[in-house]
């Protein structure tokens, strides 16, 4: 049987909207899901479409967007590409890879986008939301949107916003953001610019992010509910939290939690940034102080550099080179200065990058060839083939220890003979995963194909004692806090703060 015939039997589905990208939709979903799975509901998190290039692969190797698979550890169960079946994730000029169901199927430029992806898009939204009723008959759907639902130049074409809410006839949440200001204008312009039948499904009213005495919106409130007959169901108090933005932009606004850093640790912002959720486990550390490096500068201040993962690798390499951080980093690497890269971060490091397919972009932008950093005796060539897959290793450097990450990445490194003089040694038994060297004057340059090394806690743990005995710090012999359960703990922390502040007991019917 059809979705549609059994929609009518399925628990409520709750959906929030917002009135801006950045409203706090992401969180506030993770916070519902966390809620309900307490109050002992089967949520389950959802979102047609999203656009991030902070992705995470499921246990099926399935791409799918970070903020669905911290929204699932939040309901307790395994992430799956279902959950997010179309993920766009830019290359930049306008360009786009199209990933359904976790596949890469593509790449579209805005223009083209709903002309030819509008169709197929939908019916891959129906098919993941009737393959999670069938295996799950009993859950409640937390769905998320996206940006705003009344982007009057595109509502004819939007599949993650009112199509899914009219589709499951879902309880829907609007959301606004009271930092940016506006508040009002905001949640009455948004209102105002739906369709009778699609503001019949905003059944509440979130202020989020509301500086001070709550008491003092009371007048405000009060406004709302008589304007627009809709209650507020809640006045979410500012959050300290220490959950990664969505968009590589909010990285400006992030602010290391660190009060009292022994260790300062510098990573590269680039372009084309991706997965930048590798380094959660790090901003969570108590020694630890994380910048954001934007432009050339000498970088001695810092104890170690990350060069992140990239979603355009050799577009990112030529803006390292042309600002001159390529040459920062060879400097402080001659001055015995530690450096990781992960991803797109390891293929810079190394000698040569190849693209003879022009995987990383079209002929009008893209290079077939050019230099790495040259730190690393590597040589990487960009196949037609996108690697993605969930993995469970040992390290071998800087200590034997259990491994588990996942991998997404076009092109494959290999050994470059031509610089053998420049010795190297794996970090992992699967030798493929990533390698090391060490300086004759001290320091390392590592690599890794593996993102959340850093959520090992033994293998953060070493790598963070192994840069301390550089500084001459002593080494931290205590058992290094599980990030896993500290994320855990986040999570309920931005749980019960949400339910101090939030009336869900309509949407539970």
């Amino acid at each position: 049987m059809e979705l549609e015939a059994k929609l009518h039997e399925i628990r409520k589905p709750i959906m929030v909207l917002g009135t801006s990208s950045g409203a706090g939709k992401s969180l506030t979903v993770t916070a519902i899901c966390r809620i309900l799975k307490n109050l002992g509901e089967e949520p389950i998190p959802f979102k047609g479409q999203n656009m991030s290039n902070n992705a995470w692969v499921d246990w099926e190797g399935g791409e799918m967007a970070y903020s669905q698979a911290l929204q699932a550890f939040a309901c307790g169960i395994n992430p799956s590409a279902e959950m997010n079946p179309i993920l766009l994730k830019p290359q930049g000029n306008s360009i786009s890879e199209v990933i359904h169901l976790g596949k890469s199927i593509g790449t579209t430029t805005a223009q083209n986008y709903y002309k030819d992806w509008f169709i197929p898009g939908w019916e891959v939204i129906k098919k993941s939301l009737k393959s999670i009723y069938e295996r799950n008959p009993n859950c409640r759907l937390i769905i998320e949107g996206a940006g705003s639902p009344v982007e009057m130049n595109l509502i004819h074409r939007d599949l993650t916003n009112l199509r899914v809410a009219k589709y499951l006839n879902a309880n829907c949440i609007l959301v606004t953001d009271i930092e940016r200001g506006g508040v009002f204008a905001q949640i009455i312009g948004t209102l105002e610019l739906m369709k009778p039948e699609e503001k019949k499904l905003i059944k509440g009213i979130i202020i989020n992010r509301f500086r001070g005495d709550l008491s003092l919106f009371e007048d405000g409130k009060k406004w709302i509910e008589n304007k627009t007959q809709i209650p507020v169901i809640g006045i979410i108090p500012w959050l300290n939290d220490s959950f990664p933005p969505e968009d590589s932009l909010d990285l400006i606004e992030k602010k290391s939690l660190s009060k009292n850093p022994e260790i300062k640790v510098g990573i590269i912002k680039l372009p084309s940034i991706s997965n930048f959720s590798d380094f959660d486990p790090l901003e969570n550390e108590e020694t630890i102080l994380i910048e954001w490096i934007r432009k050339s500068q000498n970088l001695t201040k810092y104890d170690f550099i990350i060069l992140p993962g990239s979603k355009q690798t050799i577009k990112d390499q030529i803006f390292l080179e042309n600002s001159g951080l390529s040459q920062d980093i060879r400097d402080y690497s001659n001055n015995d200065g530690n450096i990781i890269g992960i991803c797109g971060g390891l293929q810079m490091l190394g000698t040569t990058l190849e693209d003879p397919y022009f995987k990383e972009g079209s002929k009008n932008y893209s290079e077939q060839k050019i230099k790495g950093i040259g730190l690393l005796p590597l040589k990487t060539t960009f196949f037609k083939k996108k690697l993605t897959r969930q993995i469970n290793s040992k390290s071998i450097w800087p200590c034997q220890s259990e491994i588990n990450g996942f991998e997404i990445h076009n092109g494959q490194t290999v050994l470059d003979g031509i610089q053998s003089s420049l010795k190297i040694n794996p970090i992992f038994e699967d030798s493929d995963l990533g390698w090391y060297k060490e300086n004759n004057k001290g320091g390392t340059i590592a690599g890794t194909y593996i993102h959340g090394i850093f959520e090992n806690d033994s293998w953060r743990a070493q790598y963070i004692n192994l840069i301390r005995k550089s500084k001459n710090l002593p080494i931290l012999n205590k058992k290094s806090i599980s990030y896993k359960e500290k994320r855990q703990s986040i999570i309920d922390n931005l749980a019960n703060e949400f339910h101090k502040h939030l009336n869900l007991k309509s949407f539970l019917s």
